[in-house]
């Protein structure tokens, strides 16, 4: 199975932390940039050599919400003449076919859920009428870029909405039938204090979404924060207030019901982020648009940057590239098996409840686990960085690993995940 993201790099205004691939007062361009993407599709689809099994598709950026119902429309029914969607069968770690329950315990093969279909957007950007339009195109998970509820702490940001705008925004989507919901915020801000984060916090909890991914704020070079940090002119965050309000999220949000699956994500059971757990997983994924980036048949894989660059590469007479690159490819890199191994257990280690299973490691790679990285799992391990854990996960006879046992992050783990990560690199 495979998994679709469309890179939307139009924005009305770049936020002063942000270091994505966006570009403001562009939006002349779009509707050439959707006919460039549906080009793109068609493109990758005709090299690929049968047709691709699709479980999950993700619009983000930018502010995928500027481009018109009409417009996403477009792309979903060229998505959809040119791959094969199925609805999303839940992996095992690594890979292991069935479905997952809350506790790791795989259950059968087929999933009845229906493929999921995320959107990101600005709170600022959507009506009724653009999301109920977005539900009937097929839509069926929304991703709100709230930030904060404190109006002080978005002007800071140089978001373009207002905490009023968040709770129409929330309500809109609620009424146009979306009932996976996921809020996205931000702490440690300069100068921004412990309580006015749980304030935050906790309007976001009464809102009532499914999901929520929290992100500390880093101070990105060549953003408009960077240079003002360098110069003296705002002060940079302070890290042990980070770690603080990171752990009260989590203690907080774990008291109202949220399961934090992934490092920076909590979600209500049943609805963690599937598109985003193709990625933690390792799995194969295509990227589109303007520096989008995939990783698929042992190939790392991105696009050029440039709205009007990207827009010509798919408006020519490109041959069509090998499958997965397209004609707005400019960089690939080849992974060697080790690099995958390497990987697997990074992206898999910030799954903080399902971590990794030697057994499923192995039947991937027909190497074990503790062969391969036993040192430096031994060495974080003594750190208090890394733990096992017995797993309800069936054990895989002959294998000669721990039975039902997988590695994973320790809470103190989840505060120092950089640290740990870079053990496995080199």
């Amino acid at each position: 199975m495979y998994s679709l993201y469309f890179h939307i790099p139009f924005c009305t205004h770049r936020c002063a932390y942000c270091d994505f691939n966006t570009y403001s007062r562009q939006e002349p361009l779009i509707p050439a940039y959707v006919e460039a993407l549906c080009n793109e599709i068609r493109r990758v689809a005709e090299s690929a050599p049968n047709p691709l099994p699709i479980q999950t598709i993700f619009f983000g950026g930018g502010t995928p919400s500027l481009l018109t119902p009409p417009q996403l429309e477009q792309i979903l029914q060229t998505v959809r003449a040119n791959f094969t969607l199925f609805p999303s069968v839940q992996y095992g770690p690594l890979g292991t076919s069935g479905t997952i329950d809350n506790s790791g315990t795989l259950g059968s093969t087929e999933a009845s859920q229906t493929i999921e279909i995320s959107l990101e957007a600005n709170p600022g950007t959507v009506t009724l009428a653009s999301l109920q339009e977005l539900r009937r195109v097929g839509f069926n998970r929304i991703s709100f870029g709230v930030q904060s509820f404190h109006a002080d702490e978005l002007n800071q940001l140089e978001r373009i909405h207002d905490p009023f705008d968040v709770l129409e925004a929330v309500c809109w989507a609620h009424k146009s039938g979306f009932e996976n919901l996921n809020l996205d915020l931000i702490y440690g801000l300069p100068e921004q204090t412990l309580s006015r984060w749980q304030e935050s916090l906790r309007c976001a909890v009464e809102l009532a979404p499914q999901h929520l991914s929290l992100y500390a704020l880093t101070i990105e070079h060549g953003t408009p924060f960077g240079r003002w940090a360098a110069h003296g002119l705002m002060p940079v965050p302070d890290p042990d207030l980070a770690a603080d309000m990171y752990e009260a999220a989590s203690d907080y949000l774990e008291g109202q019901g949220y399961e934090q699956y992934e490092i920076s994500n909590w979600s209500k059971p049943g609805f963690q982020s599937r598109h985003n757990l193709q990625y933690w997983r390792n799995l194969p994924y295509l990227g589109f648009g303007a520096g989008a980036h995939g990783c698929a048949r042992g190939l790392r894989i991105s696009n050029s940057l440039r709205i009007k660059t990207y827009i010509e590469r798919l408006s020519s007479d490109y041959l069509i590239p090998d499958f997965p690159l397209s004609p707005a490819t400019v960089t690939q890199i080849s992974l060697t098996p080790y690099i995958e191994m390497q990987e697997t257990l990074m992206l898999g280690l910030r799954l903080t409840q399902e971590g990794v299973s030697p057994q499923a490691f192995h039947a991937r790679f027909e190497k074990d686990l503790e062969d391969v990285f036993g040192k430096e799992i031994d060495e974080l391990i003594n750190l208090g960085l890394l733990e096992w854990t017995l797993s309800s996960l069936p054990m895989v006879d002959g294998l000669g690993v721990r039975q039902g046992a997988r590695v994973r992050l320790t809470k103190r783990g989840r505060l120092l995940g950089n640290q740990v990560f870079l053990r496995f690199v080199g």
